[in-house]
């Protein structure tokens, strides 16, 4: 089987995990410290707080930004639902925004027009698949409206110049295994605010000061604590970033040439964007029954998934906000139609030759 990911974990990464369990000190420690300055040096912001998952650090990041009931969030309509899922779960509602069709990611001009009709209190843009969002335009589209990053695939992309994460008032990122950097689940936030930075550590441990000299509780928080063996296995993965996302765009430019001139579209890349290809998600000509596809690729031994969700027609917000198809037409021209091929720093030219043969012929 040619498998849809495949995290890059070698003998130092087991090394470092067995370390850490051996020391006996295993939840928030030094090397969850070492962890969250490893990242500063790779988003560039004064803080970052590291956190149990992705999901996490998107909850503790509208908490403490103020967000809760009544507030309406802006987010894209295509993404993983725990983009929208946080909102409602602070009592806030999100408010759908279409998407670019080329990048999958938030379109600016329908930003605006959401901010136009609404009283935003956040904008949660996504970094889709490891590429940044157009974060300039969705300054100017929303101006005055806090943005939060949803970077959960992107750490180590950068627009510009600028790292992922360092564009708005807080960045969020995942270590899934699915991301270039792997902790198994894990998270964190990144922020250039001490005030935003001491309430998400306070939140993230019981609502527990994190700067008194003696335990006080400030605030009701929650136990989303990163364990030290987590953060050791962080560590030795940050390593290895560059090569692991270098691996990744050698691989995606060898996916680039072998789609030339077919019927499949090749991500589209915003040309001051570096990419991480968290993910390596196609385009299919329309008419295809995608279902099919996926399950005749996997009789054949080639693991391919869809890019990501359609949220608004997703059952509980289709059902609580009464969205249709029609209402985010790029949306729909994409969701039915995007395709995740296999893609890690260590899959072979052979493999993705193959990979990309098998889809044509089944199409």
């Amino acid at each position: 089987m040619i498998r849809l990911t495949r995290p890059t974990i070698e003998e130092d990464d087991l090394a470092a995990v067995r370390d850490a369990i051996s020391s006996g000190y295993l939840v928030q420690g030094r090397r969850v410290e070492a962890f969250e300055a490893r990242i500063r040096d790779v988003v560039g912001t004064e803080h970052v707080v590291v956190v149990s998952s992705g999901t996490a650090a998107l909850h503790l990041a509208l908490l403490a930004a103020g967000v809760g009931p009544g507030d309406r969030v802006a987010v894209p309509a295509y993404s993983f639902l725990a983009t929208a899922n946080v909102v409602e779960i602070v009592g806030a509602t999100p408010v759908f925004v279409d998407i670019e069709q080329d990048t999958f990611s938030i379109d600016p001009d329908a930003l605006e027009r959401a901010a136009g009709r609404e009283r935003l209190a956040a904008t949660i843009p996504v970094h889709p698949f490891g590429q940044v969002a157009d974060m300039a335009g969705i300054a100017a589209a929303a101006p005055g409206v806090p943005v939060i990053e949803d970077g959960a695939a992107a750490l180590g992309a950068s627009q510009a110049g600028r790292p992922a994460g360092s564009f708005g008032s807080m960045g969020c990122f995942s270590f899934h295994p699915r991301k270039a950097v792997t902790t198994g689940e894990g998270g964190a936030v990144t922020t250039d605010d001490a005030d935003l930075a001491r309430t998400v550590r306070a939140l993230r441990n019981h609502g527990m000061d994190p700067e008194a000299s003696s335990p006080d509780f400030i605030l009701p928080g929650f136990n989303y604590r990163m364990t030290d063996f987590q953060a050791a296995l962080g560590l030795t993965q940050l390593d290895k970033l560059d090569a692991i996302v270098a691996g990744r765009r050698a691989a995606a430019a060898r996916y680039d040439d072998l789609l030339a001139s077919t019927p499949v579209r090749a991500p589209s890349i915003r040309p001051d964007n570096d990419v991480v290809f968290q993910s390596y998600v196609t385009l299919l000509p329309e008419g295809i029954d995608r279902s099919v596809l996926i399950a005749r690729l996997r009789d054949e031994g080639i693991e391919t998934q869809i890019g990501t969700y359609h949220m608004p027609l997703a059952t509980y917000f289709r059902k609580r906000y009464g969205y249709r198809r029609g209402m985010f037409p790029a949306t729909d021209a994409v969701a039915d139609r995007a395709l995740t091929l296999p893609l890690y720093p260590a899959i072979g030219p052979d493999q993705q030759a193959e990979v990309v043969g098998r889809l044509l012929a089944a199409l």
